[in-house]
């Protein structure tokens, strides 16, 4: 009878331990789990916004921080007799292409509106300021007149034709404008959504120039309206590279939206309220946001709107047609728009074509990112055609497509140049593939930049950070090298919308790994218990209470982590 009680005790010793050793381990995942390797995406912004200052023209202010960059550009429009020195070189080469940059800054200004609390909290509200004004001090420059808009400077065609530094630019630096008789209705009104948007974000910091900017853009949006006509038929020159396919239709509604955001006036809303038809906006049901075609874009400023309830009634009817179809851009993204939806690659890249298509991922991350929160604080749920979606699935959506291009993806590379242990380092890009002008001011002619350094083996001697690159291919393959532009060049609409986004992911983060912090801490106790009780002789029982507190601990640690 002893021996059997003696069995039973040690049965139920040995069972005790097995028990604590089994809640030591699972302790120990739970830990382990909170440490896991996450993304900086703190990194990624500060990143992010140390491309455009590589990516200036003009003279650069006394804190650049970009050191290899040096001035350039600084008789651009001489010939014409105006000053259009400043503003951004879109790319790889150094023409001022006036619809990509406007874009970029709608876009930063557009990222600063939405999560300018996430970028301050991340240290970095004052670089997104700078970021935009050096745009926005550009646009005043080439508004010479309420009906002229200079739209580029320099001629891609003989820029091309060159491989040189920006500081040692010889290529031609004509100017071309739009004007009464040469309209451009896409270029005044995504220049009109610019400043708009840029007028919003100098409100309360700087009165003054936020009131100059909404001026400039009240003016192009009245131009780009009276004088309508797409700016590549008037600028020849810009066609071969920047064409707007989609026409004006979309920047005059998008502008309209932008200005009613910036001044409150009904007529901008009914201007896009009364167009909505017959300019697309409630009828073109679209896959892509981009440079070039806005509808996805101005469709969830629209949906914002409904669902804020901040319109009238007699725009009810209207703005649920525009949410139908910014609905169907987020569906088709998430692979639930009744089959007509956005393709994936294997790695879960969404893909829209093979030449630069990070672009589109990107602007797809800002708008459902964005469209997240406009939901979230409607308390509504996204209905589409394949079922509710929830807000939350919207970032996460978007959330995997920022950890793509930060290196989860098959290639384990980042795309967001800079970042991480492994990233593009031959990237199509004059300045960043040449010695630095302030390391070697010996000039380098046009073709001898080819010669020398196009060509050259090995990595590019400049890092271009903060640049995404135009990625992989629809198989998520990626090949690094410099005459691959359709893969490693970066351009600035490219990173702009991810500056919100990596915001917004950085803030999130910090507020779970707080969180995780406290619940690990509760956790370790718990495992350092474990280690006590487990290292004793296995006669020594856990006692009722032990056994209470340990399973306490755990199944709340599990339930929180």
């Amino acid at each position: 009878m002893r021996e059997e009680q003696g069995r039973g005790s040690w049965n139920c010793r040995n069972s005790l331990l097995s028990r604590a050793v089994l809640v030591f381990a699972i302790l120990s995942s739970v830990v382990s789990s909170t440490s896991a390797a996450v993304f900086d995406y703190k990194d990624a912004l500060s990143k992010s916004l140390l491309y455009f200052e590589a990516q200036r023209s003009g003279r650069l202010p006394h804190n650049q921080r970009i050191a290899w960059r040096d001035h350039s550009g600084l008789t651009d429009g001489l010939q014409q007799g105006v000053d259009l020195v400043g503003g951004y070189y879109d790319a790889g080469d150094h023409v001022k292409f006036g619809l990509p940059m406007a874009f970029t800054v709608t876009m930063l200004s557009w990222s600063a509106i939405e999560y300018g609390d996430e970028i301050a909290a991340a240290g970095e509200y004052q670089h997104v300021s700078e970021a935009i004004k050096w745009g926005t001090d550009y646009f005043i420059k080439a508004h010479t007149h309420p009906y002229v808009l200079w739209a580029e400077v320099g001629d891609g065609d003989t820029d091309h034709y060159c491989w040189q530094r920006p500081e040692d630019m010889t290529t031609s630096r004509q100017a071309f404008k739009i004007d009464e008789e040469n309209p451009g209705s896409d270029l005044a009104g995504e220049t009109a959504a610019a400043m708009a948007a840029a007028s919003i974000v100098f409100k309360k910091s700087n009165p003054h120039y936020s009131h100059l900017l909404l001026h400039h853009a009240l003016q192009l949006f009245q131009f780009g309206d009276k004088y309508r006509g797409k700016y590549d038929r008037s600028v020849e020159a810009a066609r071969s590279y920047y064409a707007s396919v989609s026409g004006y239709m979309d920047e005059l509604l998008w502008a309209a939206l932008w200005l009613h955001r910036a001044t409150g006036r009904e007529e901008y809303l009914a201007y896009a309220m009364d167009n909505a038809d017959d300019f697309g906006g409630i009828g073109w049901a679209i896959t892509e946001f981009s440079w070039d075609v806005k509808y996805a874009g101005l469709q969830v400023l629209a949906a914002k709107l409904l669902l804020k309830g901040e319109h009238s009634e007699k725009h009810k009817s209207t703005l649920e047609q525009y949410k139908e179809k910014a609905d169907y851009y987020i569906c088709a993204c998430l692979g639930k728009n009744n089959g007509r939806n956005v393709d994936r690659s294997p790695g879960g890249m969404l893909f829209i074509r093979q030449w630069n298509n990070l672009q589109y991922v990107s602007g797809a991350s800002f708008l459902l990112s964005v469209y997240s929160d406009y939901l979230a604080n409607a308390r509504q749920e996204l209905q589409c055609p394949d079922g509710p979606v929830t807000p939350t699935e919207l970032l996460a959506l978007a959330k995997s497509q920022a950890d793509y291009i930060l290196g989860s993806n098959p290639m384990a590379l980042s795309y967001l140049v800079g970042y991480g242990p492994k990233y593009p380092i031959n990237v199509h890009h004059r300045g960043a593939s040449i010695v630095s002008y302030k390391e070697n001011k010996g000039f380098i002619g046009c073709t001898q930049g080819y010669d020398d350094w196009f060509g050259q083996q090995g990595p590019n001697p400049n890092v271009l950070v903060g640049a995404i690159v135009g990625g992989p291919n629809r198989r998520d393959r990626f090949r690094d090298e410099r005459g691959n532009y359709m893969q490693t060049e970066a351009c600035t609409y490219n990173t702009a919308p991810m500056v919100g986004v990596f915001a917004k992911l950085h803030r999130l983060a910090s507020g779970e790994i707080q969180q995780v912090s406290s619940r690990t801490s509760s956790a370790s106790l718990a495992s350092q218990k474990i280690r006590q009780m487990s290292s004793r002789t296995p006669l020594t029982l856990l006692t009722s209470q032990e056994i209470q507190q340990v399973s306490s601990r755990t199944s709340s640690a599990s339930r929180k982590l």
